[in-house]
């Protein structure tokens, strides 16, 4: 009950903080008019600006009407191949959903994080805690594309680098998804990176393999070996939740659509920072020259633009 709240509050109190700041512009705009204050006028030009911007943004939440989109989110990131060139990409990765998430306040924690041997990451799992996170970045799930100048090429050539990314709906205990405890095979092993000695000196890492579906997961976030079971079963149950939704509507769509479709050279997003810079959406052509932007964060051009075109309109 808790947890519906929250998700009704992300419709009402926007709702009701914007009609409070149109009212409270409204009367700065009346004062201004009968004294000539240009500052107060200035003041209400940049009230509106924001409130436009808050409207937008309500009006992009309209589009996640999915059964799931409500939902908070698991996404993950791993490199294609080309080693340390792909694994520094996939880090780039994380840390643009990371400064995005820091962006729209949605709190979220690291499940599972590999580091590369030279430089990037091997994989990284985040739990994003938030309504609606699926909802947004469902969009995100398939290859991304990069071309740049490799700083790790002596000859400063330039180079083409992949990262997958896959995004799961965060599934509560309100969903029943049946796992038998006879199918699944829980190994224990010492955590790697940072973490502090307790963690590099004990078995405290988890990872569990479903045999009938093949579905690994794994976690090393927490010090404890009963914590980091608990978050690698909530990653586990998220992925036969999904499986079991495409099955049960008997075709390949949405998600796993996107999952089918990651394959080099089949890249939905294009990141070009040599010889020129942007930043394109295969799917709906939009674009950006604005890469650093982009990397540092700012995804809700992307993401709308995807929404508006495949978005389902909440009734």
């Amino acid at each position: 009950m808790l947890r519906r709240m929250r998700t009704l509050k992300q419709w009402i109190d926007p709702i009701t903080t914007m009609q409070e700041q149109g009212e409270d512009l409204a009367l700065l705009a009346e004062l201004a008019r009968q004294e000539s204050d240009e500052q107060t006028a200035s003041e209400v030009r940049a009230g509106i600006v924001d409130l436009e911007r808050g409207i937008e943004q309500l009006d992009s939440q309209f589009l996640l009407g999915g059964d799931d989109d409500g939902r908070g989110a698991i996404l993950e990131i791993h490199p294609g191949a080309g080693g340390t060139e792909s694994q520094d990409w996939a880090q780039m990765l994380l840390r643009m959903y990371t400064r995005y998430l820091e962006r729209h306040e949605m709190k979220f924690r690291t499940l599972d994080l590999q580091s590369g041997e030279e430089a990037g990451i091997k994989s990284a799992v985040l739990e994003i805690d938030h309504p609606f996170a699926f909802g947004y970045l469902r969009s995100e799930s398939g290859v991304h594309r990069l071309v740049r100048i490799s700083p790790f090429d002596a000859q400063k050539r330039r180079h083409t680098s992949f990262a997958s990314v896959f995004v799961y709906p965060l599934v509560d205990d309100d969903v029943a998804v049946e796992i038998n405890p006879a199918d699944l095979r829980i190994d224990t092993f010492r955590a790697q990176g940072a973490g502090g000695q307790h963690v590099n000196k004990t078995d405290s890492a988890i990872r569990i393999t479903h045999a009938p579906s093949r579905i690994v997961v794994q976690c090393q976030s927490e010090r404890s070996q009963h914590r980091n079971r608990e978050s690698a079963m909530k990653m586990l149950k998220a992925k036969l939740y999904l499986r079991e939704l495409e099955q049960r509507q008997q075709e390949r769509q949405a998600i796993e659509d996107e999952k089918m479709e990651i394959a080099w050279g089949s890249q939905i997003r294009s990141y070009v920072l040599q010889p020129y810079t942007k930043v394109k959406d295969h799917r709906t052509e939009c674009e950006t020259g604005n890469t650093t932007a982009v990397l540092d964060g700012d995804l809700d051009l992307f993401i709308d633009a995807y929404l508006r075109r495949h978005g389902q309109v909440r009734a």
